[in-house]
Parts: C-alpha cells; sequence; structure tokens
C-alpha cells in the first residue's frame, strides 16, 4: 500500500512540475513553482536551479526556495564543491549524510530546519544538447533506509523536464533576440530610406519643401500634404514619421479613397464584438495600432461626412469610442494627412467641413508637380535607371541626349510616379547598355512631346534613329567629329555630312 501511494505522489509530482514549466513563458517563476512543487508533494526541505553563466564562466542560483538572501547571492566556479563538481562531469553526486562529506560547501547559507538534524543532498546535472548547463540540488531529511537509487532516479526525470524547458526557453529567447535585431534593422532601414537626403530633387521648389519638413518633423503638430497625384506625398509623410521623436513608434497608413463608407470608420476605430454582422470578435482600429507614433490618412479629401465628424472630434479631444462601444479610448497619435483635392471648392460644395480643415490644416505642405521642377526630371530619370537596372540585371549605364530632350519636353501629369513606371519600362525593353528614344514609351513621342508627327514614313523613321545615333556618339565624344565617327564605324567626311544634312549643333556637346 506505502509503494502505492508513494508511486502516486511521484506521478502527481510530476504533473504539477509539467504544469508549472509549461504554464508560463517566465523561465524563473516556471523554476520557482517547480522547487515548491518538489517541497509540497516529495518533502524536499530546500532546493535551488543552479545554471551556468557563459559571461562570466560561474554558476549563479536561479530559483530557489527556502534560502537566505545570501543563499541565494551565492556564485560557484566549475568543479567547486557539489554543484560545481556536478556540473563539470556531467554526472549526479549523492550525499547521503552532509555532515559527513567535506566537498559539501554550504556557501548557500543556513538550513530550514535545526543544524541538528542530518540532512541529504541530492545533485543532479541539467544536460541540454548533451552538455551540462546547471544543476538542481535539493536537501532531504536523512533516512537510514531511503532509496537513494529510487530518488536520484525521479530527481534526473525532474532534470529532464527542466532541461526541456530551459531548451524552450532560449529557442524562444533567441527567437524573440533575432526579431528585435530585425527591427531594430529594418527601423534603421526605414530612417535612412526616409531620410531628407534621399528625396531627389534639387530644384528651389523642392529646397522649399525640404526646409519645410525639417522644421516640422520633430515637433507633434498636424500635418496637411498637398499636391497632385503621383509628386511623392507618402514619401514625405514617411519623411516627417522617421525623422520625428515618434520613429521607434508605428507609422500606419489609410487611404481614405481606397475603404468604401461602410468600412472607413470601423478601420479608423475600430469595433466591438456583434457590434455589426460578422463582428465575431474586438477589432483595434488604426487610431489604436498606432499608438505613440503616427497616422498617415491619404486622400483625406475622400472622407465622407460621417466619419469627418469623429475624425474631427479625435484631433480635438483624443479620445473616441469603438463602433458598437461605449468605452471612450484616449490615443496619443500625430496625425499626418495628404490630399490632391482642392478642400477650399469641397468646403464650398459642402462636401468637406470646415472646421476639420482647420484643425487638419495646421502645417501645410505643398508638395509642387514635375513640370514646376524641370532640373528635376533627370535626377528622377537618372534614380530610377539605377533603381531598375539592378532590380531587373541589366546593365544599362546612360540615358541618350535625344532621350533626355523628350523627357524634358514632356508634360508629365503623372508626376514623379509617371518617370518611375516609364523608366521601368524603358529598362525592360532596352537590350543594350544605353536608352534610347525609341525605349519610351508612345505618350513621349507624340508630335507635343517630341516634335515628330504621330505616323511617319520609313525613311523619316531611319533618319530620325540615325540623327538619335549621331547625337550620341558625338555626346561620347565631346563634340569631336573623328572620335565620333570611330564610334560609329565610319568616316569623319560621311559624319560631317550627316551633321549636316540634320542640323545637329556640335557646340552643345563640347562642355
Amino acid at each position: 500500500m506505502g509503494e502505492k501511494s508513494s508511486e502516486v505522489r511521484r506521478l502527481a509530482t510530476f504533473l504539477d512540475i509539467s504544469q508549472a514549466l509549461s504554464g508560463t513563458l517566465d523561465l524563473k517563476q516556471s523554476l520557482h513553482q517547480v522547487l515548491e512543487s518538489l517541497e509540497r508533494f516529495h518533502g524536499v526541505i530546500r532546493g535551488a536551479v543552479t545554471l551556468f553563466d557563459q559571461e562570466t564562466g560561474e554558476l549563479h542560483i536561479e530559483a530557489s526556495n527556502g534560502l537566505t538572501l545570501r543563499g541565494q547571492r551565492a556564485r560557484y566556479q566549475l568543479g567547486e564543491g557539489i554543484t560545481g563538481r556536478a556540473v563539470e562531469t556531467g554526472k549526479p553526486i549523492v550525499v547521503p549524510q552532509v555532515s559527513l562529506e567535506p566537498m559539501f560547501l554550504n556557501r548557500a547559507g543556513e538550513r530550514k530546519r535545526n543544524e541538528q538534524d542530518e540532512i541529504s543532498f541530492i545533485c543532479a546535472p541539467i544536460v541540454v544538447n548533451r552538455k551540462p548547463v546547471g544543476a538542481l540540488g535539493v536537501d532531504l531529511a536523512f533516512k537510514k533506509d531511503r532509496d537513494y537509487d529510487r530518488e536520484l532516479k525521479f530527481f534526473r526525470v525532474v532534470t529532464s523536464m527542466i532541461a526541456q524547458a530551459i531548451k524552450v526557453h532560449r529557442l524562444i529567447e533567441n527567437d524573440r533576440q533575432r526579431l528585435l535585431e530585425e527591427n531594430i534593422h529594418l527601423r534603421e532601414e526605414l530612417r535612412e530610406r526616409y531620410d531628407f537626403s534621399n528625396i531627389i530633387g534639387s530644384s528651389g521648389p523642392m529646397k522649399s519643401v525640404y526646409e519645410q519638413v525639417s522644421q516640422v518633423a520633430r515637433a507633434n503638430t498636424t500635418v496637411l500634404i498637398r499636391g497632385e497625384s503621383g509628386t511623392g506625398k507618402e514619401l514625405i509623410a514617411h519623411s516627417i514619421h522617421y525623422n520625428s521623436l515618434r520613429s521607434a513608434k508605428p507609422f500606419i497608413k489609410v487611404s481614405c479613397a481606397a475603404l468604401p463608407e461602410t468600412l472607413i470608420e470601423s478601420e479608423l476605430f475600430g469595433y466591438e464584438k456583434g457590434a455589426f454582422t460578422g463582428a465575431q470578435a474586438r477589432k483595434k482600429g488604426r487610431f489604436e495600432l498606432a499608438e505613440g507614433g503616427s497616422l498617415f490618412l491619404d486622400e483625406i479629401g475622400d472622407l465622407d461626412p460621417q466619419t469627418q465628424i469623429k475624425l474631427l472630434r479625435v484631433l480635438q479631444e483624443r479620445e473616441f469610442e469603438r463602433l458598437g462601444g461605449t468605452e471612450t479610448i484616449k490615443v496619443n497619435v500625430r496625425v499626418i494627412a495628404a490630399t490632391n483635392k482642392d478642400l477650399e471648392k469641397a468646403i464650398a460644395a459642402g462636401s468637406f467641413r470646415e472646421d476639420l480643415y482647420y484643425r487638419l490644416n495646421v502645417f501645410t505642405i505643398f508638395v509642387p508637380p514635375l513640370r514646376e521642377r524641370k532640373p528635376d526630371i533627370l535626377l528622377l530619370a537618372d534614380h530610377f535607371l539605377e533603381k531598375f537596372s539592378a532590380e531587373h540585371s541589366k546593365n544599362i549605364k546612360r540615358i541618350s541626349t535625344p532621350a533626355i530632350d523628350m523627357l524634358m519636353a514632356y508634360h508629365w501629369p503623372g508626376n514623379v510616379r509617371e518617370v518611375e513606371n516609364t523608366i521601368e519600362r524603358a529598362v525592360l525593353v532596352c537590350e543594350g547598355q544605353v536608352i534610347h528614344g525609341h525605349h519610351l514609351p508612345p505618350t513621349l513621342q507624340t508630335a507635343e512631346a517630341s516634335g515628330t508627327t504621330a505616323r511617319t514614313s520609313l525613311a523619316e523613321s531611319v533618319a530620325w534613329y540615325e540623327k538619335d545615333l549621331i547625337q550620341d556618339a558625338l555626346k561620347s565624344a565631346r563634340g569631336n567629329r573623328a572620335k565620333a565617327a570611330r564610334l560609329l564605324a565610319t568616316t569623319e567626311r560621311i559624319i560631317g555630312y550627316k551633321i549636316a544634312k540634320y542640323g545637329i549643333d556640335c557646340e552643345r556637346f563640347r562642355s
């Protein structure tokens, strides 16, 4: 009967230890619970889990039960005392009577029981991946008839369970550290990517934009970015956030034009379970997700009137309720809005609230259209050429002079986004190392853009292509006709004849 009772107690201990080790990701807390289980079910007077510290090369007590504060701070070298020997050799040590063992250091301090009572000490190593990483040491009341082999088997099972928990904890900790490092790395990449210096453009209008961004970035002021579609309003919003004091916090984007009126409110403010059909659980809105950071409301001019009212309250009071909820939620979010619409006309038409406009219009940045910053076109084209050449594994060196003339003559209604798409297309269709005019899309080859007619004869097309090649060769030769002739594998006389025929000005290539 006693044997059966002992077995039940052991199984109960294993169950309790298993639940303790799997119930929390806090290793120290779970080890404390293991030691409490051993005291409660197995008569352990005092216990400690000692782990090896790779950095210090010492053993320290990670968790204990029944130790004094001085004992909890005890340190051991490998091979020092019973615990140090067990970890060094990877073999368990049983001391039936502590008073008779000279190796027992008693560094952990006073025992819980009276000094007159004899103590047995069992120390079992904790082995992870065949390498001792620590030890479990326990005090038991001395009994002459105690089966120490049986006790040792029991504690070795316990240490194997602890070893598995340590292994899982280390895997989780390694993953957490890896994700943390990746997160830091990605944030640093974003900060570098959206640094002011990475916004392409050196024209006067863009210098004014840079100055405004640098002025407002480190404040918490609401910013309204205005400009035509494709001018880079989102890039400006990113730059403001990643150069602000909120850069370590989230940057959340919402496209007000992309979401239907029925969804925009729930997306911004979230909803409670049962707020509408299909709302089976609470969902946080974009304002909550952006807590401490910045919320970018793109195309704010497309926001419906009902949502405008709730947005106005958030900007004024910094609080809101989820859809279908009554709890008031406080938020600390910087709002950056953008629009390509004429908000003044929208106010006059009654589609945009005047009070919301004045709440948003605290600090306005106007991003100029590309037609007002012509000097930036070539900078943008070169930037996108380098980007897409690398992306599509092409070895394209430059853009020919006639192609540059076409880029400069075009009015770019799609602004920077259209330049990007144009250069990517040119890179894809180009088989050589130079982008020529015929690599550009048809929209740039209209009469208005390039000075050609919409329909040309074969002779005209050949002449246009020949002129393009000669101008490109003259550019490489810096206006030197003889060198240009050699580049085209022809004679200087023929080149001279063609230059006269097409009215090419060699002087423009000499600088």
